[in-house]
């Protein structure tokens, strides 16, 4: 793994925040990069793992919340763009 590391923040616009489906897809998404992505509430302090869905619904994330995303490995890069796409795209809902 080389010494790569991306952070982007992120604010939540979808209705229900990171709920169950959402964080679901999130993490799916996540699963499919070789890189360590951490997701947090801004300034909190609380990063979890991104590729675990127990992990993302501790947040609590509601809507107009911000979150850092943070992604460190070869592939860190594409992994933090496909993870920003879905928070634009409200995971698709609404």
């Amino acid at each position: 793994m080389d010494g790569t590391e991306i952070v982007r923040t992120i604010a939540i616009s979808n209705r229900h925040g990171l709920h169950a489906r959402a964080s679901t897809r999130l993490a799916q998404v996540a699963k499919q990069f070789r890189c360590a992505i951490r997701l947090g509430r801004h300034g909190a302090g609380d990063e979890v793992d991104a590729k675990s869905i127990l992990g993302i619904l501790t947040l609590g994330a509601a809507k107009g919340q911000m979150l850092s995303i943070r992604a460190s490995g070869e592939d860190a890069e594409q992994a933090v763009a496909a993870l920003i796409e879905i928070f634009e795209k409200n995971f698709g809902e609404d």
